[in-house]
């Protein structure tokens, strides 16, 4: 089983810039101008496009490699909005691009592309349902 992942994000009342911290990285989240941010990074959805299209290009490069393609770089372009469904519900639908620059015969650009659905995070995204558990922590006594 695969070691769970650790992020922890801070932020204070009076901003929605949000500090993220993973391992020994530090990134920033912010929603935009318009919103009532201050534009200081990504928004929440932007990360998890990101973080979608990051896992796709990844899963397909490492496929390329161990079967030895002349795959030279991938592109991963993502948009994601709220659709009508056929029962009349908003849904989150989102469309992703995948680019592969390299010499591939159309049998491998089709096996990248079958590859691409098998990235890890497209895979907990499309698997129903994810669980969410949420807890209060208490504050250290500030004596």
């Amino acid at each position: 089983m695969a070691k769970p992942r650790t992020a922890t994000v801070h932020g204070a009342s009076s901003s929605l810039t949000q500090a993220i911290h993973v391992r020994q990285h530090t990134l920033t989240a912010d929603e935009p101008l318009d919103v009532g941010g201050q534009d200081q990074g990504p928004d929440p959805y932007e990360l998890l496009l990101s973080a979608l299209g990051a896992c796709t290009s990844m899963t397909v490069s490492l496929y390329a490699t161990r079967k030895g393609w002349p795959l030279q770089a991938v592109t991963v372009t993502l948009h994601h909005d709220k659709v009508t469904g056929d029962d009349g519900k908003l849904k989150d639908h989102i469309r992703r691009e995948v680019t592969l620059t390299g010499p591939l015969d159309e049998e491998q650009r089709g096996r990248l592309l079958d590859i691409a659905n098998r990235c890890p995070v497209h895979q907990t995204l499309t698997r129903a349902p994810i669980d969410v558990e949420t807890a209060l922590t208490a504050l250290p006594d500030p004596q």
